[in-house]
């Protein structure tokens, strides 16, 4: 995969000499937002991790080529739609490398690509999971399984609320995908910062957090770790009123017969607009929030190797 693979000057010379990098995803640029809440979100969220000490690496596929640290001009590219990217997951990447093709990785195919580069932190609003009805549909989101694969940390506001939430904790239970609530007992649920599901571990600092992720990786126990982080309170929606709407949006997707990569996108947008928008300003208020994080932790994992090596 390297041979395919460019990684900005920026991010070269942070791996280089041992500095923290977060991980970006693309999809939520072009696939999550609108024009341009999308582009002013994406440079707000790295600008949040560097202002925290660590470098950005936001993450897609630009004419064949995986790309790691994007310049203004891509990001602004992939925002405005002029690349006409698809979502990509690890399915979608050989394709698209082939064809030369350009791609916005989900959290599977940035968590792919960012751990071949060498980056172990990653950043997103929330985590693909178990769709409702899952059990007639077998809609699951490759997310869970390259959890179960590549051995990058993720920063999330949990699963994503229009999921069904019980049954993708089951999933990553069965996986042996460690999920630690990062100041909570509770997984949150995207848009609000309680699910009624407890979590086995929690941790308060992210210290705490490099630590565990750090001997999981240093025992040779590949594989992801979900990191949940609420929304921050100022945020966090009213449980019944984003109940209501992803109740309303799901309705109208099955009567539209909409299924597969199409679905999500359809429902945080329909989510939004019943919400008259509140829930966008969620999104990238918590986005933003696992940015930073997700940058304390990544400088105290690299402190924490730094020690090991001396």
């Amino acid at each position: 995969m390297n041979h395919y693979l460019d990684i900005s000057e920026e991010v070269a010379d942070a791996l280089r000499i041992n500095m923290p990098i977060v991980a970006l995803e693309s999809t939520i640029i072009t696939h999550g937002m609108p024009w341009p809440q999308n582009l002013e979100t994406a440079l707000e969220v790295e600008n949040a991790v560097r202002e925290e000490g660590s470098v950005p690496a936001t993450i897609a596929i630009i004419d064949g080529r995986l790309k790691v640290g994007l310049s203004h001009d891509e990001l602004m590219r992939l925002a405005d739609g002029s690349l006409h990217p698809v979502k990509a997951s690890r399915r979608d990447i050989p394709i698209l490398i082939a064809r030369h093709g350009n791609g916005a990785t989900t959290v599977s195919g940035t968590m792919l690509i960012a751990e071949r580069a060498g980056i172990r932190l990653f950043a997103t609003g929330g985590i693909g999971g178990v769709h409702r009805g899952a059990e007639k549909t077998w809609d699951v989101s490759a997310d869970l399984e390259e959890l179960a694969h590549s051995s990058v940390a993720v920063v999330c506001a949990g699963a994503k609320a229009i999921l069904d939430l019980p049954k993708t904790m089951e999933y990553l239970e069965t996986k042996g995908v460690p999920v630690i609530g990062f100041g909570t007992s509770e997984l949150p649920a995207f848009y609000t910062r309680q699910s009624g599901i407890d979590l086995s571990q929690h941790a308060d600092t992210p210290g705490e957090i490099a630590q565990l992720i750090y001997v999981k990786w240093a025992l040779g126990l590949s594989g992801g770790v979900v990191i949940a982080n609420p929304i921050p309170v100022q945020y966090a929606m009213n449980k019944s009123i984003i109940d209501a709407a992803i109740g309303k949006a799901i309705e109208e997707s099955e009567m539209k017969g909409l299924k597969g990569a199409e679905l999500t996108p359809y429902l945080l947008a329909r989510v939004a607009e019943v919400t008259g928008g509140d829930s966008l300003e969620a999104n990238i208020a918590l986005v933003k929030n696992n940015a930073y994080v997700a940058a304390l932790i990544a400088k105290e994992y690299e402190r924490i190797g730094l020690e090991a090596e001396a």
